[in-house]
């Protein structure tokens, strides 16, 4: 069988169908976003919560940027469908991340549930929410080869300076 150019080509359609046209697009994502923003974490399916996630993020890099920035605010009362989680975005949630440069959400997977369409489904959440992990805490080994070296180092680096005080 002979591939032919036409099907390596991918004419400029780059994003996921989702919906029934681009406005129901652009609708769907961004009440995602609004509840994100309201509830900090939800469950979806895997590609949206792909696809909302790069907007997420984008909406805490200009919220980073304060609420006296005109294109900041454009973005919040674009994305954002409910106009009371403006503050929320600004107050809360940018201080939040203002020493992060990058990595504000977090997408986990979880697994299906037999009576659904059998969708892949994922968790979205903003870092730093009050909800209980997804993922347990794994607990630090102190035994291992580096923790060791790095615990000698910490108290030889703490004799010098008790030495020098």
């Amino acid at each position: 069988m002979r591939v032919t150019l036409q099907l390596l080509i991918s004419h400029g359609r780059m994003a996921r169908k989702m919906g029934l046209g681009p406005e129901s697009r652009i609708n769907m994502l961004r009440n995602l976003l609004t509840g994100l923003v309201r509830h900090e974490r939800i469950e979806t399916t895997y590609g949206r919560a792909d696809e909302v996630r790069f907007y997420a993020e984008k909406l805490i890099d200009y919220a980073k940027k304060g609420d006296t920035n005109e294109k900041a605010m454009k973005m919040a009362s674009f994305w954002l469908t409910e106009k009371d989680l403006v503050p929320k975005l600004f107050k809360v949630l940018a201080p939040r991340f203002e020493t992060h440069t990058d990595g504000f959400t977090r997408m986990a997977r979880i697994p299906n549930t037999d009576n659904l369409d059998k969708a892949k489904m994922a968790v979205l959440e903003y870092k730093g929410n009050p909800f209980p992990p997804l993922y347990p805490v794994r607990p630090r080994n102190e035994l291992t080869l580096i923790n060791q070296l790095l615990k000698g180092y910490r108290e030889e680096q703490a004799q010098q300076a008790a030495a020098k005080a």
